[in-house]
């Protein structure tokens, strides 16, 4: 029989699980089964929410990366899991865990998503910052060009960081959904050119922009990893933040012309605890 072989230090980088840049993610969803739940004695109860708390502590020990909970709205799920690490098994095993506890056998996985972090060829280097600043009227070399510059570079590190390896914002609404690039007769994506691409994402990403402070997002890959290309991942301080940003970004001819929509679904944050007691669980 085979086996899984995590490889020791000195190992060839092509055999190891672990990308060189960036974490994989998952996000899981779940139902409760209520006709087991009904069946379940107290004690299975009140020992089987315990054991779920301890498997979802972000800061336990043995915890991944990152680990955040939400409470789904609406029937699609009662609750859904956020989960980032360099180790993609140590991503699903708090799925796994779950699904082996005492409760486990009252869990129906209802969707879950794979995909990983990544730095989007739509982020401008430095020096296509430049370009762009001298595109838009700045004379290169000017004091305000140089200004502009070097808040970017320095924006740019942060921006890049939290591409790969971000923090998780502790605003209470979130909505995760997948998406495509067309490639329909007439609207193919990949068959623009480089710069057009550039200039659609570059107005694409202006209108976002107006969101900040109320809205911020992470887009992971999944091509190659799962049905769609990209997973969206957005926190917003309001839950109308998430439908004004949706609405206002569809306008723009990167989405209105050449993007395409999985389901949506919209959450928010809670504890473990917290998620059990609203679902119903355990008090």
């Amino acid at each position: 029989m085979s086996k899984i072989r995590r490889p020791a230090t000195g190992d060839a980088a092509n055999i190891s699980v672990i990308p060189s840049k960036g974490w994989h993610c998952s996000h899981f969803f779940y139902r409760f089964d209520r006709v087991l739940l009904a069946e379940s004695s107290e004690a299975d109860l009140s020992e089987g929410a315990a054991e779920i708390i301890a498997i979802l502590e972000p800061e336990s020990q043995n915890a991944p990366q990152r680990l955040q909970i939400s409470i789904v709205s609406g029937h699609k799920a009662d609750f859904s899991l956020m989960v980032m690490d360099g180790d993609p098994l140590k991503v699903d095993s708090v799925h796994q865990s779950l699904l082996a506890s005492r409760l486990g056998s009252c869990l129906i996985p209802t969707y879950s998503y794979v995909s990983m972090s990544e730095i989007s060829e739509y982020v401008p280097t430095l020096e296509q910052y430049g370009k762009r600043l001298v595109a838009e009227g700045e004379e290169e070399g000017s004091s305000t060009y140089e200004a502009k510059l070097k808040a970017y570079e320095q924006r740019e590190v942060h921006m890049r960081k939290q591409r790969l390896t971000p923090d998780f914002p502790e605003w209470p609404a979130t909505c995760f959904y997948p998406m495509n690039k067309s490639r329909r007769p007439g609207a193919n994506w990949f068959m623009l050119p480089s710069s057009e691409r550039h200039d659609l994402m570059t107005e694409h990403g202006r209108t976002g922009m107006q969101f900040a402070g109320r809205v911020t997002q992470l887009i992971t890959v999944s091509v190659g990893l799962d049905d769609w290309e990209w997973g969206v991942t957005l926190w917003a301080t309001n839950p109308e933040y998430l439908k004004e940003i949706v609405y206002r970004m569809r306008f723009d001819e990167a989405s209105a012309k050449y993007a395409e929509f999985g389901p949506f679904y919209t959450s928010y944050i809670s504890s473990a605890k917290e998620m059990l007691a609203h679902c119903r669980v355990a008090s």
